[in-house]
Parts: C-alpha cells; structure tokens; sequence
C-alpha cells in the first residue's frame, strides 16, 4: 500500500493550492465571518471549483466523473484546509454525492449529473443529538397514498441552510431508509451558528409530503450505504484537518525564527526545538493514517470502517496537540484575532467533533477490530 501521494495526485493539490490561495485564502473566510451571507460561502468560488471538475473527482466516467479516486480527493481536502475554504464540498459531493452514486434509480441520477456538475446542492441530514450517532434515529417514515409522510428533526445538518434538498435518514419498514426531500417551505430550517462560521442548520418535518420517487434505495435497507458515505466524509474531514494543521504548524515554526527574546531567536531554544519536532512526527504519522485510508476507499476493501476511524482519530488527536502547541509558542499574541492561528482552531475544534469525535472512533475501530 502506497503510502505518499503519486505524481498525479501531486498535480492535482498544486493545482487546488494555486487557486485557492489566489481565490479562497484565510482571509477570505475572515471576510465571510465578519461578513455572512446566507450560505456561508462564496458561491462564486463555488462554481469555479466545479468548473475546475472538482465535483466529478471520484465518480466514474460513465455518470460524468473523472474516474481519479479519493487519494486525489483527498489532496483537494488537504488544501481546503490549509486556506480555511468554506464550501458544499463534503456535504453535496461527498455525502449526498456517495449514495446517489450507490443507490440513486435512473431517475435519480439527474441529482447526481448536477451535483457534479455543481448546478444543484444537497445536503445529508443524519444526526438527531449534539453527539454524532446515525444509528439514533427518531425521525419516522410512513406509507401514505403514492408517497410518504416524515416527521421527525435532524441537527447539525452540514450546509443545510438554502441548498436545492436534503437526503434525510428516517425509520421506515424495521430499518433505516433515506429519502430525497426537495427544498420546500414544508420543512422548518433554522440555522445553527458554530464558532467555524459555517453554514449549519435543525430541520424539523411535520408530515412532510413526499412522493414515491423520493425513495433512495430499497426501502429500510439503506445503513450499510449510508455507513459508507459517512465513512468517506469521515476521511474527506480528516484530510481537511491534515491540511489545517499543517498550515498551523508552518506558521509556528515560522514564529519560532523571528520571535526575539532576551535578545535570541526563541526558535534556538532547544526545548521548543524538541517540541517542534514531535509535531512534525505525529504529522508525518498522521498523514500515513489518512493516505492508507484514501487507497482503502479506492480499493473498495471491505476494512474501510476501521482504516476510517483510526484516521479520523489520529488527526483529531495531533490537531490536539498542534493548535495547543501553536498557541502556547505565539504566547500571548496568539490568543488575540488579530492572528489567524484563532480561526484555524476554531475550524479544526468544530471538525473534530463532526461525523464522530474521538471517543466515538476509538469505540467504533475497537468493534471493527473483535
């Protein structure tokens, strides 16, 4: 198993690193912070990332896709991070983008063609309780005349606010069932505001009228595709972290070789050294974690779950020590917002905690493992 990115993988984060320091950088999603709007990111940027084929990635030729594989994906997330770019990447194309991908009917697929494509956006509303649990599902589906009736609430809906629809998880026929809910004034959405800045919302349906074709799958059937999908964002998140501490990393070491005191460069000091490079070795080992685990997604190995949640856990772990460390050798400056290392930790604590914190990795590569 590779374990460092290929040429062609290279090229690819080259390509997102020069546009997006060009057209997404820091201080852009500061502007956005200090700035809202209503999806909490440029939809300018947006469309010219679609345009670049960043939505067709790791769909096959046959429905649109480049056919490169989550490795490239992968790379594309790890420059997101490193400029804090806001945008329906892992929510729309990830997500929602996995299962049409797996269960979308011919009729469906006019979702996925664009999604793709970027002219449409959904996002997957799972969870139902501040803790990442999609096995929780209270939300509930009935038969009613050619369609169905939902009723229930989801939270922490990652962009959930304004998109074209929602792919929502609700018991239905003994088991979990996922349904195309197109946007409508049926569905309540108020927003949720995370120290990230980023587009969140609570959905509420209230019998909710939806037709047969609203149907993704067969009918209570849907846990294990939807167990994948989940996994995929999981890895996409961990990439953008890796990307985000990297990028705090580098500005601290670049810190530790202008910062003056008692008249020497603190970067001298060797306990600093020391601790500067046990951020560089968890990094190091960080990265092995999530490239093993973008080549499982691309093998389609049956292990993906475990290979998934030790990456989502080592990063959540490293992001730890990175941002404790960044702020404790900025000293005092490093708190204040006048320095972007603030922002990155902010978007690294809100990622850490989405799709699954540590404690709900640790537990789930435990089981993968009995």
């Amino acid at each position: 198993m590779s374990m460092v990115y290929s040429e062609d993988d290279r090229m690819l984060a080259d390509t997102a690193e020069e546009f997006l320091a060009a057209q997404s950088p820091v201080s852009a999603q500061r502007a956005l912070r200090d700035n809202p709007n209503e999806l909490n990111y440029d939809p300018q940027v947006w469309q010219q990332m679609m345009e670049l084929g960043w939505g067709a990635i790791t769909f096959p030729e046959a429905l649109g896709g480049l056919d490169f594989g989550y490795k490239g994906l992968g790379a594309v997330f790890e420059a997101t991070g490193k400029h804090l770019s806001a945008s329906p990447m892992l929510s729309s194309v990830v997500l929602c983008g996995s299962l049409l991908q797996q269960l979308a009917t011919n009729e469906q697929q006019a979702w996925l063609t664009a999604i793709i494509s970027g002219e449409k956006r959904l996002a997957l509303a799972v969870d139902e309780q501040a803790r990442h649990n999609p096995e929780c599902i209270d939300t509930v589906a009935t038969d009613a005349d050619d369609g169905f009736l939902l009723n229930g609430k989801k939270t922490l809906v990652i962009d959930g606010v304004s998109p074209d629809g929602w792919i929502v998880s609700a018991k239905h026929q003994n088991g979990c069932s996922l349904f195309i809910v197109p946007f409508s004034e049926e569905v309540k959405v108020n927003r949720i505001n995370l120290i990230d800045s980023r587009n969140y919302a609570e959905l509420s349906f209230n019998d909710v009228k939806l037709s047969a074709g609203a149907l993704l799958g067969s009918a209570g059937s849907s846990a294990q595709a939807l167990d994948r999908a989940l996994d995929l964002g999981r890895l996409c998140l961990s990439s953008e972290m890796l990307g985000s501490s990297k990028a705090l990393f580098n500005m601290t070491v670049e810190y530790l070789k202008v910062r003056e005191q008692f008249g020497v460069k603190i970067g001298t000091f060797q306990a600093l050294q020391h601790r500067a490079a046990r951020c560089f070795v968890e990094l190091e080992l960080a990265q092995s974690c999530v490239i093993a685990a973008l080549t499982t997604a691309d093998n389609m190995d049956e292990d993906l779950a475990s290979s998934v949640s030790l990456a989502k856990w080592k990063l959540s772990k490293v992001a730890d020590l990175i941002t404790g460390e960044a702020i404790q050798m900025h000293g005092g400056i490093g708190v204040t917002d006048e320095l972007d290392v603030g922002l990155y930790l902010k978007r690294i604590r809100v990622a850490q905690m989405t799709l699954g914190d540590v404690d709900f990795h640790h537990a789930r590569f435990s089981t993968q493992l009995a």
